[in-house]
């Protein structure tokens, strides 16, 4: 029950997408497609508003990924955890590696390390499935109404909460804190470039930032 809480958001968050996505001229199957096989909550909204720009698909599909490219992190972070558990329970984990299940769990392994290996699959599995069936049902609800809810409910508030959320708690050290200013100084500075390429180079440029200031304080130790 400790992924609950994050209701609060992934309900509205997956209703607005639900929205956009219908806005955007896709049916209601590809809708339902975007959230029940991509699960990626920013990067489902960059492809889509991309595509409704009429970006290049190449574009969308680089966004999205540049976007989602945090799980890679997320899953090299929980390899020493998590990495022994058989395939099939891997490939699991995989799909259900979201924001939340993963900060959820990272603090949960990191405070109690005595957790067994069937415990820890068995929490980040549990984190996910709490959250899932809300995420689905929401787009469909989304979907389903399009623009029959009202612009004045706000819902696109979801969004930077969530991220807000997730992303304080863990910046915990220089090199944090580097590549998260960074990547908001240059997403600012960028706004302007079309197909929202600037994306692309702020998260580079925030990893670049982050790992120059880790070799930094290595070497002052």
């Amino acid at each position: 029950m400790a992924g609950a809480p994050f209701l609060l958001v992934i309900l509205p968050f997956a209703t607005l997408f639900g929205v956009v996505g219908t806005e955007a001229g896709l049916n209601l199957a590809q809708v339902m497609a975007f959230s029940v096989l991509v699960i990626a909550g920013a990067s489902q909204f960059t492809a889509v508003q991309l595509a409704a720009d009429n970006a290049p698909t190449l574009i969308a599909l680089a966004s999205a990924l540049a976007v989602n490219m945090r799980m890679a992190m997320y899953s090299a972070s929980l390899a020493p955890y998590l990495g022994a558990a058989p395939l099939w329970q891997r490939m699991l984990i995989a799909y259900g590696l979201v924001d939340q299940s993963y900060a959820l769990s990272m603090t949960r392994f990191e405070t109690d390390p005595s957790l067994t290996l069937p415990a820890r699959v068995g929490y980040i599995m549990g984190s996910f499935c709490i959250l899932a069936p809300f995420w689905y049902g929401a787009t469909l609800v989304g979907a389903l109404a399009g623009t029959a809810i009202p612009p004045g409910i706000g819902l696109d508030f979801a969004l930077p909460i969530t991220f807000l959320a997730l992303i304080a708690p863990a910046l915990r050290s220089l090199a944090h804190v580097v590549a998260a200013s960074t990547s908001v100084l240059l997403a600012l500075l960028l706004v302007g470039i079309p197909y929202s390429l600037g994306l692309l180079i702020a998260a580079l440029g925030a990893m670049a930032a982050g790992a120059a200031c880790e070799v930094w304080m290595e070497r002052r130790r």
